[in-house]
C-alpha cells in the first residue's frame, strides 16, 4: 500500500493474489476472491450503461453481506464515489443522505433483503431519477462520502480521497498488524468508518470476512471461537459480560475496541477473562481516516483509561481549553458541499476532535470527556467520563452512562444510569454514599436510573443524548 493508489487497484491485485480464498461469508452465502473480483467488475460495467459520470457519489446499500464489498468495489470500478447506507435506515434518512450528495444511482446487491423505498426489490444498479450532478472539485478521484453519526452535531458527509485512505490504511496496518489468511469477525457496519478500514484491511491481506448484521451476545461467542481477530465497541463487551459471567467460553484472539472510550474498569474486566486474548483500544475520528492513537496490546493493563500514543505520521495537542486537537497528512478532504464547516473544523491545520484530554505522566492520553458534554452544575464543570469511571469500579455495576440534564436550581444536574451486574440489585442511596468517597462533593450523581441496558442511539452505542431524552421522558425523579 503506497501514496497514490486507489482502492479498487488495490483490490484488483489482492482478488488475483488470493483468488481462490474465501473473501467473505455471511450466513447465507460466501465468496471467494474470484467470485467479488467478478461480481464487482459486472457491478462496473451496470453503472457504466447506466451513464455514471466520473466521481459520481452512488448509493450503496450495506447490511453486513458478502455482496456488499463487491458493491462497493464495483463502484470505484466505475470511476464513482461510494456513499454507503444501511439498509435499515429509515425513510427520512435514506432520503436526506440522497438529497445531500445528489446521488441519481444507487448499487443493492441484495435486492431480496428490506430496505429504503427506492432501493428494495432488484438486484445490482438501480436508477433514483434526476440528472446527473455538476463535477464537485471536492469529489475528484473521492472513494467515500462517510456520514458521520453526529456524535459532535448535525450528520455530515465526509469525503475521502482514494489516495489519503490508502495511505492511511499502510499506517494502520504496520500499527495493528492484520496476517495473511486471518478469519476476521465484523459485526462493525459498514457504513461506519470503523467497519470500513476492518473490512479493507482483510481483504487487502487475503483474510477472511466473517459478517454478521447485528450484534447478538451469545452468538458472538460463538463465531469468537473460530475466528483469529474481531473489531468491538465496548458496548459490545459490557453486554458479553452476563453470558461470560455465566460460563462462556475462553478466547485467544485479537480484539481490537474503537468508536467508543474504553472505560479502566472494562479493559480490567476483559483483561482477567480472557488472559490469552491480545486486546488493543483505538481512538480515531471519521474525519482523520480514522485510527489515530493506539492501546498496543502488550501494553493493555498499564494502559487501561487512556487511549495510547499517537500512531506514526501524527502530530497532536491539547489546546489551552482542554480540547484534543490532530494533525495528520491523511485528514479528509472536507465536508460536502459546506466549505464554511470545513474550515470552522480546524484550527492551524489541526482537526479539532471536541473531544477533552490530558497527557499523563507516562506519555498516554487519556480522555477526560466531550467539550459538549461537560456538565455544568450550579457554576462547576463536571466530566461524564470521571462519574462514569468511579462508579464502574462498584462491584455490583456493569455499566454506566452519565450526562447533565436541565435542572432548575442547578442548571444542569448530573443524571447516571446504571446496569447491574447479573444477579445484583443496585440501591441509589447506598451507591451514592459509596461514591462520596471517590468523588468530589460536586460530582456526585444528583438522580440515577437504573436498567438491564445503557440508552444506546441510532448506531448502537451507549448514547448521552438517549440518556438525556430518557430522563426528560421519566421526569425530574430519576
Amino acid at each position: 500500500m503506497a501514496d497514490g493508489q486507489r482502492l479498487d487497484r488495490m483490490l484488483r491485485d489482492a482478488c488475483a493474489s488470493f483468488a481462490a480464498r474465501p473473501a467473505a461469508a455471511d450466513r447465507e452465502e460466501a465468496l471467494t476472491y474470484a467470485a467479488l473480483d467478478a461480481l464487482a467488475d459486472e457491478t462496473a460495467a451496470r453503472l457504466a450503461r447506466a451513464g455514471i459520470a466520473p466521481d459520481e457519489p452512488v448509493l450503496a446499500a450495506v447490511s453486513n453481506r458478502a455482496r456488499d464489498l463487491a458493491g462497493l468495489v464495483g463502484i470505484w470500478r466505475a470511476g464513482g464515489v461510494a456513499v454507503p447506507l444501511h439498509r435499515g435506515a429509515v425513510a427520512a434518512t435514506a432520503a436526506s443522505v440522497r438529497a445531500r450528495v445528489g446521488a441519481r444511482l444507487a448499487v443493492n446487491l441484495r435486492g431480496d433483503l428490506p430496505a429504503p423505498a427506492g432501493l428494495a426489490g432488484a438486484d445490482g444498479v438501480l436508477a433514483l431519477g434526476g440528472d446527473a450532478p455538476a463535477a464537485r472539485p471536492l469529489l475528484a478521484d473521492a472513494a467515500w462520502i462517510v456520514t458521520t453519526s453526529g456524535s459532535t452535531g448535525a450528520p455530515k458527509g465526509v469525503v475521502h480521497a482514494h489516495a489519503t485512505y490508502a495511505a492511511k490504511l499502510a499506517m494502520i496496518q504496520s500499527m495493528t498488524g492484520f496476517a495473511p489468511g486471518e478469519r476476521v469477525l465484523l459485526v462493525l457496519q459498514l457504513n461506519f468508518s470503523f467497519g470500513q478500514w476492518v473490512a479493507l484491511l482483510t481483504l487487502l491481506n487475503g483474510g477472511t470476512l466473517v459478517l454478521r448484521d447485528r450484534f447478538e451476545p451469545e452468538a458472538m461467542l460463538a463465531d469468537l471461537a473460530a475466528v483469529d481477530r474481531a473489531g468491538v465497541v465496548p458496548t459490545m463487551l459490557r453486554r458479553l459480560r452476563a453470558p461470560l459471567d455465566a460460563g462462556g467460553t475462553d478466547y485467544a484472539g485479537r480484539l481490537m475496541a474503537g468508536g467508543e472510550v474504553m472505560p479502566a474498569a472494562l479493559m480490567r474486566w476483559v483483561l482477567r477473562r480472557w488472559p490469552r486474548a491480545r486486546i488493543g483500544d483505538i481512538y480515531g475520528l471519521t474525519e482523520t481516516c480514522t485510527c489515530d492513537f493506539f492501546v498496543q496490546p502488550d501494553e493493555a493493563a498499564a494502559a487501561a483509561g487512556t487511549i495510547g500514543r499517537a500512531g506514526p505520521g501524527i502530530a497532536w495537542r491539547v489546546a489551552p481549553d482542554g480540547e484534543l486537537q490532530i494533525a495528520s497528512p491523511w485528514r479528509m478532504r472536507g465536508y460536502l458541499d459546506d466549505p464554511a464547516l470545513t474550515e470552522a473544523a480546524y484550527a492551524d491545520g489541526h482537526f479539532r476532535t471536541g473531544d477533552l484530554a490530558s497527557l499523563r505522566p507516562d506519555g498516554r492520553v487519556a480522555l477526560v470527556g466531550r467539550a459538549k458534554e461537560i456538565i455544568a452544575r450550579a457554576g462547576a464543570k463536571v466530566a461524564p467520563l470521571e462519574v462514569e469511571a468511579a462508579f464502574l469500579d462498584h462491584p455490583d455495576v456493569a455499566a454506566a452512562l452519565a450526562a447533565g440534564v436541565p435542572d432548575p436550581m442547578l442548571g444542569e444536574a448530573i443524571c447516571l444510569f446504571l446496569v447491574p451486574r447479573g444477579g445484583a440489585t443496585l440501591d441509589p442511596a447506598r451507591l451514592r454514599d459509596w461514591a462520596r468517597e471517590r468523588l468530589d462533593r460536586y460530582k456526585l450523581p444528583d438522580r440515577i436510573m437504573l436498567g438491564e441496558a445503557l440508552p444506546v442511539g441510532a448506531t448502537g452505542k451507549a448514547d448521552r443524548g438517549a440518556l438525556r431524552r430518557l430522563a426528560g421522558e421519566t421526569g425530574p425523579e430519576c
